[in-house]
């Protein structure tokens, strides 16, 4: 049956709802097409879409917990993107059936007992879902949303509408730029500080947390890679593979990945942004030393060498041993 998951991993729902949420923005409803209840999932969790070129692209979670029978996304039509985004609005239709991956969850909202949210653009995606979660556990938290301009802004109506001591609305036409500084100098000291939105916005909060009176500790959701000022001027260099359950070892040239290489010998092998922002493709590192260049794993997870991410990772050490 088409709702069943295929070997790589996807399961076939239709879509039942289309929703414009702000300009340019659309909200999809998927759902079983038996009308089945779908898998569980956790505020942070997206979800991939696998559109009809054959593109992946990953969207987060958005709708209500308690819908167990509909996946909610919301998509911001990017003219200067990839495609994706177009490709979704131009196929958003309901009945439509599209294949899906997930839900995965690299961005968890971790339990405590005061939360600040900060928002930009469609980076508002996961933070609905946590702000539900947030009344759920009687949490004290905040929202700072910051947008273009207040119709570019998806949900902040019923959101501010609904929460209006905690929303905090920052359309840039009329009120600026988010101001970070204060933000966290007001925010309380205990709080955990969750944040999505644009590079440039997520590296400037980055930046005011770490020099804070006190310091907060920060979680952030990426909507690309980003590398550091040294991984971008270093040349690869070519290293040795080791798949375990295979039983194979491989060249890995500099230039190619992990994860082209060891598709070739690992059939179904689960993939999606290859930009290492998805977490889809992470491999159980048995022996030798990686060199992480996602943006996925936090600093303990790194420091760990457990795991890392096969698409864009690649080795210090001269062999890697990984559980594939």
């Amino acid at each position: 049956m088409g709702s069943q998951p295929t070997a790589s991993g996807d399961f076939q729902l239709v879509i039942d709802e289309v929703q414009p949420e702000a300009d340019g923005v659309i909200s999809i409803r998927l759902v079983h097409p038996g009308g089945a209840e779908l898998p569980d999932w956790t505020p942070g969790a997206h979800i991939d879409l696998v559109l009809p070129s054959g593109l992946v692209r990953q969207y987060s979670l958005c709708g209500p917990r308690s819908d167990r029978y509909g996946y909610t996304v919301a998509v911001l039509r990017d003219e200067a993107g990839r495609g994706g985004s177009l490709e979704v609005h131009r196929h958003a239709e309901v009945g439509r059936k599209l294949a899906i991956r997930g839900p995965r969850n690299n961005f968890a909202l971790a339990p405590a007992e005061t939360y600040l949210f900060v928002a930009g653009g469609i980076g508002i995606t996961p933070i609905r879902a946590m702000i539900e979660a947030a009344e759920q556990q009687a949490a004290g938290w905040s929202l700072h949303y910051g947008g273009r301009t207040r119709a570019h802004m998806a949900f902040a109506e019923a959101l501010h509408g609904r929460y209006p001591e905690q929303v905090i609305l920052v359309p840039q036409d009329t009120n600026g730029v988010l101001d970070l500084q204060t933000v966290i100098a007001k925010a309380p000291v205990d709080a955990q500080v969750y944040a999505c939105g644009p590079e440039p916005m997520l590296s400037a909060l980055a930046a005011v947390c770490d020099i804070a009176t006190n310091p907060r500790t920060l979680r952030v959701e990426r909507f690309t890679s980003v590398k550091s000022d040294d991984a971008g001027q270093q040349e690869n260099s070519a290293f040795e593979i080791e798949l375990r359950k295979t039983g194979v070892v491989l060249p890995v040239p500099a230039d190619r990945s992990i994860l082209s290489v060891a598709r070739e010998a690992v059939v179904g092998l689960p993939f999606s942004c290859e930009e290492g922002v998805c977490g889809a493709c992470e491999a159980r590192v048995l022996d030798g030393v990686p060199e992480h260049r996602d943006s996925v794993l936090t600093d303990d997870e790194r420091e760990s060498n457990e795991t890392m991410m096969i698409c864009v990772g690649r080795a210090c050490s001269s062999r890697l041993v990984l559980d594939l």
